[in-house]
């Protein structure tokens, strides 16, 4: 046969190779819809402890299916065990699902794991909280805690043990009741992507040690164990003179302030008119019960006589500074001639150092919802592994992104029906963000859970964010007086004079906190420890 005959054999051969690349190119690994129900292909975990109910339902105004967390305040496990593992060894990854949080999220995970292979025997109803997996991804919102999570499990390859790393500049999780995809694109140059809804929020190096807490790749030198600072180091690089003395004519008793004596009262000081006067014009309320409410009192206002003169009330002598006041005498500081400066353990070889030059994954064998929260309504869809971006992101398109868009047109509507005083929502949203960030300023630590308590509490009573907000900053002015003035409070503000009744909501008191003395839900998941951190 000439080679012009064989060249016409193989091509239809090629052909074909090439129709079979192209569809396998445009395929994903893995695609969960959800179209038809979950039951016999996803296992519910037998652990007691997972007591929450899994749906098949239709998201909120749409005919498409998802998986849904039906009850609130209860634990949820649900695993799919893959045909095949799928390896992220040498080529781009893609990890994205769909999640709508139709209820809201105010505490709770809506994260997926992605799970490594068991070892032999092991049976999917045994799935739970520890079971192991190679990467932790999604949202997560409680207490201070609000990101979406990038959690890589990486086996030290000295030690044989496995380390959690995570990522250090997570997004955040939007806070709306809208379907959101959220992606993680893991690349072959050791890069990661974190998408939401197909828009980058943040990008690392799974190397590099300002992207992951702890680094892959240990420090080379770790601070010896069994080093301890000897007996007679001192650190202290001043000390106090020992043989200074108290001069003879420091009076420690002498007060701050004196009477100024030269003072004199000014001229057309009124002794005699109050500094306020009851409101004239305000009327006891119609509705005001003297049995419940007590004996009305009108308000108080400012005396208008007083505008006008230097003073009122009984005069008396203003304090001034006491040039004699030195306060409690100390022996002034010279250089320690004993300093050596602060100790630290000398360096040593880390015996758990190891270099890398790409992380070394584990197969994911396995897909798994394992999460604790206080909301119904999660909705998840649309799980996929994929080996291309343009697969992951052609599915967001058919998807998601038209579901987006209804939800969107719909939220705009409902906006602009309820008016202008609808829209404070966002607003409120964002104060809510900063005060969670607040609340993590390590001077107000032993306030944060007092802290938490008022910002949930404003979070499920909208109409009293601007008072929330005022406790809050109450609580670090305080925190503030006392750190500068030795304990000392701040003045406490004049009431307004137009305020007559009792307020129709009682905001919690930024420093008591909400919780009285009520007993702490042990099944409540909000301000826990991370159990997957």
């Amino acid at each position: 046969m000439t080679g012009g005959g064989r060249a016409v054999l193989l091509l239809p051969v090629l052909l074909i190779s090439a129709l079979f690349a192209q569809i396998r190119a445009s395929d994903p690994l893995f695609h969960e819809s959800f179209n038809e129900s979950f039951d016999g292909s996803w296992i519910v975990s037998g652990k007691e402890e997972y007591k929450g109910v899994w749906k098949h339902a239709k998201s909120d105004g749409h005919e498409d299916y998802g998986l849904l967390v039906s009850e609130p305040a209860r634990k949820y496990a649900i695993i799919k065990e893959l045909d095949y593992p799928v390896t992220m060894k040498d080529e781009t990854v893609v990890l994205q699902f769909e999640v709508r949080l139709q209820n809201g999220l105010e505490c709770g995970g809506a994260y997926i794991k992605y799970i490594r292979p068991q070892a032999t025997g092991w049976n999917a109803k045994d799935f739970d909280n520890d079971t192991p997996y190679t990467i932790m991804f999604g949202p997560d919102k409680c207490g201070s805690t609000n990101k979406v999570h990038f959690i890589l499990k990486h086996k030290n390859p000295k030690t044989g043990k496995y380390v959690e790393h995570h990522l250090k500049s997570p997004p955040s999780v939007p806070y709306d009741k809208l379907s959101h995809v959220y992606t993680a694109i893991l690349k072959p140059d050791n890069e990661v992507r974190i998408l939401v809804d197909g828009v980058e929020k943040s990008k690392a190096n799974f190397l590099s040690a300002a992207d992951f807490e702890p680094a892959l790749i240990p420090s080379k030198t770790i601070p010896d164990p069994d080093d301890k600072k000897p007996e007679d180091w001192d650190e202290r690089a001043k000390i106090p003179d020992p043989v200074a003395v108290k001069p003879d004519d420091w009076d420690e008793d002498a007060p701050m302030e004196i009477v100024d004596e030269e003072a004199t009262k000014p001229e057309g000081w009124l002794d005699d008119e109050p500094e306020e006067i009851d409101d004239p014009e305000a009327a006891k309320p119609e509705d005001w019960d003297d049995e419940e409410d007590g004996e009305w009192e009108a308000p108080k206002m400012d005396n208008p006589k007083c505008e006008v003169a230097p003073g009122c009330g009984e005069w008396k002598k203003p304090m001034k500074d006491n040039p004699a006041y030195k306060g409690k005498w100390h022996a002034p500081l010279i250089d320690n001639p004993n300093y050596k400066g602060i100790w630290k353990p000398q360096e040593i070889s880390n015996p758990e150092y190891f270099e890398l030059d790409k992380p070394d994954f584990d197969p994911i064998a396995a897909i798994g919802i394992e999460i604790w929260t206080m909301q119904d309504g999660i909705l998840f869809d649309n799980i996929l592994i994929a080996d291309n971006e343009k697969v992951a992101t052609s599915i967001l398109e058919k998807t998601w992104k038209p579901k987006f868009d209804v939800e969107k047109e719909k939220q705009k509507a409902e906006e602009a029906a309820a008016g202008a005083s609808e829209g404070l929502s966002e607003f409120q949203k964002k104060i809510f963000d900063i005060l969670y960030k607040v609340a993590d300023i390590p001077f107000l630590e032993p306030y944060k859970t007092k802290i938490i308590d008022v910002i949930e509490k404003g979070e499920t009573q909208p109409n009293i964010t601007i008072s929330i907000l005022a406790s809050v900053i109450v609580v670090i002015v305080t925190v503030l007086f006392r750190a500068l003035f030795g304990g000392k409070k701040p003045v406490a503000p004049v009431k307004p004079a137009a305020e007559t009744k009792k307020p129709s909501a009682v905001v919690p008191d930024a420093a008591a906190g909400s919780s009285g003395d009520k007993e702490d839900d042990k099944d409540a998941p909000c301000r826990r420890s991370r159990r997957d951190a």
